[in-house]
């Protein structure tokens, strides 16, 4: 879909993108089909796409011959894309996908994948109820303001490394795949995006991940100051010692310098 098409279909809605639901549609064909080809969806698999929009990556993913779950919070949206792929094997919720029940929709046993333009407004929360699922995606390549991006990708001691990028880092290789310049939009963002993808490495108990979560959230509320006093006030001086003597650490590191790995071992022994 390009420009042209989309303000027709745009007017023809009587709708104006909204900055709140981070309504930024892309319009770039090739851009799209570099997204099918590097994801290389296969037929009958199970894939996840989180704010549609217009479709123009719902289509192609579609004529991979993937089954497509699409959540559209926007119910304009909702109802153009049921009448525009009604006699496709689509599957649309409507609904907030930060809201949505994501074990129901795919049960234990059920592999997929997720490719998305997420809005921007919702990926930080949408990226983490990923990450919390007891049988997550097994892949993820979501477009993202590159800042965000940038920050799930940060390594210890990078200015961007924090609580979301242990998260990610810990069961998943991150790659910033591509960067993508404002005006492949509508409307163009302010900001540079970035397609970044993310690669499960491993499945970990969902109790583990969020004790992991808890005690790095923590650590990050202050990061400037030395991690032992930072978690010492809700565990305790002798336990967080012993935790930090599992991890090889010591008691003044700031949590910018700890690795995904330590953090994983410090929540272990604090719990």
């Amino acid at each position: 879909m390009n420009k042209k098409q989309l303000l027709a279909e745009l007017e023809k809605l009587g709708m104006r993108p909204g900055r709140g639901l981070g309504q930024n549609f892309l319009m770039d064909s090739n851009l799209l089909d570099w997204i099918v080809r590097h994801s290389a969806p296969s037929a009958d698999e199970h894939i996840l796409e989180v704010g549609p929009g217009f479709g123009a990556l719902t289509g192609k993913l579609l004529a991979t011959g993937a089954k497509v779950t699409a959540i559209e919070f926007d119910h304009r949206l909702a109802d153009y894309l049921r009448e525009k792929y009604k006699d496709t094997s689509l599957r649309l919720i409507e609904a907030d996908a930060c809201k949505v029940n994501y074990a129901e929709l795919f049960p234990a046993g059920t592999k997929f994948r997720a490719i998305a333009n997420l809005p921007y407004s919702i990926s930080s929360i949408f990226i983490a109820k990923m990450l919390e699922l007891e049988c997550g995606p097994e892949y993820m390549l979501f477009m993202l303001q590159r800042e965000m991006g940038e920050r799930l990708a940060a390594a210890p001691g990078c200015k961007d490394y924090g609580a979301l990028s242990v998260r990610t880092s810990l069961d998943h290789d991150v790659k910033i795949e591509k960067i993508v310049p404002p005006e492949v939009f509508h409307p163009a963002p302010e900001v540079e995006s970035a397609l970044v993808s993310l690669t499960r490495i491993r499945q970990r108990n969902v109790n583990e991940v969020k004790r992991i979560s808890s005690v790095t959230k923590l650590a990050f509320s202050q990061r400037r100051k030395q991690m032992g006093k930072v978690l010492a006030g809700s565990y305790g001086r002798e336990k967080v010692e012993a935790a930090f003597a599992a991890a090889g650490i010591q008691w003044e590191i700031r949590p910018d310098r700890v690795s995904p790995e330590q953090f994983a071992v410090i929540a272990e022994n604090l719990a």
